[in-house]
């Protein structure tokens, strides 16, 4: 059905309509040839914002895995909720729980040990930004931790995107609105010290990953480009790579490869760029590739699963899937189409690979 290279991996690829009345998850299966693809549609119990965009969120991470790949979890923009999602041996989702987000407009999530932080945009005038986090207990329920909701820098900072470091120690969130990052510490029982705020090193701090426990990269929708820093012990940053230019448009959402390779997705030059990121956080650009054969799609979350990046086209709701040479270079290997997610509208994704016995 579809033009894909043989992989010895099942693949499971989730993202999100963002409906106004029915959000819903919508999971592709790949055999493990991958040239099959099965759909299956399951509603979260909240509403989307609907909003025609092809970013509607603004946002990275709208859609994650736990680390230890049980839990689904997305945001409902719409009714300012969260849904939890038990992911079963196939990787079918059961819902679990939904709870309201503890602020306005969820567009953000990450998760560990147990824990999951939203970050929430607010309203942009009477509702503050503001993050907040959840207990996850064995089947999914969800539960505020006291101590954890946050304000950020301002009422109107817009984040952009929550991400925590592996060892569930701290927590950064990128505010579009104001150049700034914050970094929180997480304490014993999941609340949070007032964070630690720092300048963005370029304008448009967009999406984050952390590198290592102490370093990480912010992708920059202003500057296009990624900068890297390290997090100091007191929660302060230190650049180490400042700004490196990939001369794209909309850099906005990063992946990490195994292999030390970071990808940024540029919506507004429909491109994915490659960096060559070592073990101390300095970058370089490797390549750029067009998301798909048409040098259109408007490529906006992405996500790595074995020797593949996958990339949601915001303007097509379709997903391009590209190779990962041992080198970090991209081959666009194939472009699901058929995936009924909205041509327009759909946010993020995630993948779970299995592999073929």
């Amino acid at each position: 059905m579809y033009d894909t290279v043989n992989c010895p991996y099942k693949i499971l690829i989730y993202s999100m309509t963002n409906a106004a009345d029915n959000n819903e998850v919508i999971a592709l299966k790949l055999d493990s040839y991958c040239d099959t693809v099965h759909v299956i549609s399951y509603q979260t119990g909240g509403k989307g914002t609907g909003s025609p965009n092809e970013d509607p969120l603004s946002s990275q991470g709208a859609v994650i895995l736990s680390p230890d790949k049980h839990f689904l979890f997305a945001v409902n923009a719409g009714n300012n909720s969260i849904s939890s999602f038990r992911i079963t041996s196939s990787g079918a989702l059961v819902l679990a729980d939904v709870k309201p987000s503890g602020g306005f407009q969820p567009i953000s999530l990450t998760a560990c040990y147990g824990l999951l932080y939203v970050a929430n945009a607010g309203n942009g005038s009477t509702i503050a930004s503001n993050i907040m986090g959840f207990y996850v207990d064995a089947n999914g329920i969800l539960t505020e931790i006291a101590g954890s909701s946050k304000q950020l820098s301002s009422p109107h900072a817009k984040p952009a995107c929550i991400v925590t470091n592996y060892n569930c120690k701290i927590i950064a969130v990128t505010e579009r609105n104001t150049n700034l990052l914050n970094i929180f510490t997480i304490q014993t029982d999941g609340s949070l010290n007032n964070p630690i705020i720092s300048n963005s090193s370029g304008t448009g701090p967009f999406g984050a990953v952390f590198l290592t426990n102490e370093i990480i990269l912010v992708a920059e929708a202003g500057t296009n480009a990624i900068s890297s820093y390290r997090v100091n012990p007191n929660g302060t940053l230190s650049v180490i790579s400042s700004s490196v230019l990939n001369y794209q448009k909309a850099t906005c959402w990063i992946a990490l490869s195994e292999n030390g390779f970071a990808y940024t997705s540029n919506a507004g030059s429909n491109t994915i760029t490659a960096y060559e990121v070592d073990c101390e956080g300095h970058m370089s650009v490797s390549n750029i590739r067009y998301s798909t054969n048409n040098g259109m799609g408007s490529p906006i979350d992405s996500s790595v699963c074995a020797n593949n990046l996958y990339v949601l086209n915001g303007n097509q709701g379709s997903i391009s899937i590209f190779h990962i040479d041992p080198g970090g270079k991209l081959a666009r290997t194939a472009v699901l189409r058929n995936t009924y997610l909205p041509d327009i509208g759909s946010q993020s994704l995630a993948t779970l690979c299995f592999a073929d016995n």
